[in-house]
């Protein structure tokens, strides 16, 4: 019976002081100049679901938002498709923001893979192929490394991991994710369309390391557009203690694109 009232109150100890480190940090005071605002956005290859090509309409929502960074998906370089445009600088034009293409892929005439959008210039990038089977769709992570207007250094990732149903390149994809960015020497943020619900296997591998942004209890569902019903974008962060999630919007055009935008309020904290 006293090993039993010890252990109750050596749990309520702990409990106590995990709730106070909690509203600690949640009362930390917001600073404005670390706030920023991140979109994942599958732009369809420049389609829309009216079944035309218009890169304004799918700047509107870009431009709308606001964001510092935007981490594109389905991004044609030069197709015959895309009208041999080169979209990410095409939508940098027209957003002013600066533009960054990443191949995973030639196709059409051209390429295919990832893009960038950021309101900042780039202290680096590169370009990280991905692991997939013979036969199936290459696919890349694309990572900037940038200075925010507060003098921070941090690194923003896009990917887009593959769509088969058979999660095998999917789960090869995440551990890739995770192996590499694991070591960066900056804050990151990981942003796309990984075609993976939440709790699947897939997602389960990159919340080994990286924190969602999304709430777990009832997350924003993200496609199809004209009526979303599951969760496939995200925006998530390493490592946890550095960010602070302030807001997370799903952004629905159902002309843009057949990928609601997801957007991402967070603030980068302070060691």
């Amino acid at each position: 019976m006293i090993e039993n009232k010890s252990s109750k109150k050596s749990i309520l100890i702990i409990l106590a002081m995990i709730f106070t480190a909690h509203s600690a940090w949640s009362q930390i005071p917001i600073d404005s100049s670390k706030i920023i605002k991140v979109l994942s956005f599958n732009i369809l290859h420049g389609a829309t679901m009216k079944g035309d090509f218009d890169l304004d309409v799918i700047a509107k929502v870009i431009t709308d938002t606001d964001p510092d960074f935007v981490a594109l998906q389905e991004v044609d370089y030069k197709t015959n498709r895309a009208k041999q445009y080169d979209l990410v600088t095409e939508l940098g034009w027209r957003t002013k923001m600066t533009p960054l293409f990443a191949r995973a892929m030639y196709f059409d005439g051209g390429e295919y893979g990832e893009g960038i959008l950021s309101k900042y210039t780039f202290v680096k990038t590169r370009n990280i192929a991905l692991p997939y089977t013979p036969g199936n769709e290459p696919r890349a992570a694309i990572e900037i490394t940038t200075v925010l207007p507060s003098g921070d250094t941090i690194a923003f990732v896009g990917t887009h991991l593959d769509h088969l149903e058979d999660e095998k390149d999917r789960l090869a994809q995440a551990e890739k994710i995770n192996k590499v960015f694991s070591v960066n020497k900056y804050p990151t943020i990981l942003s796309g369309d990984l075609n993976a619900f939440p709790g699947s296997t897939t997602i389960n591998i990159l919340e080994q390391m990286w924190t969602p942004s999304y709430n777990k209890e009832k997350p924003l569902f993200t496609f199809p557009s004209d009526n979303p019903q599951v969760k496939i974008d995200y925006v998530m962060y390493y490592p946890e203690n550095r960010w602070r999630v302030l807001k997370t919007e799903v952004i629905q055009d159902t002309v843009a694109s057949d990928h609601c935008a997801y957007l991402v309020t967070i603030e980068l904290l302070d060691n």
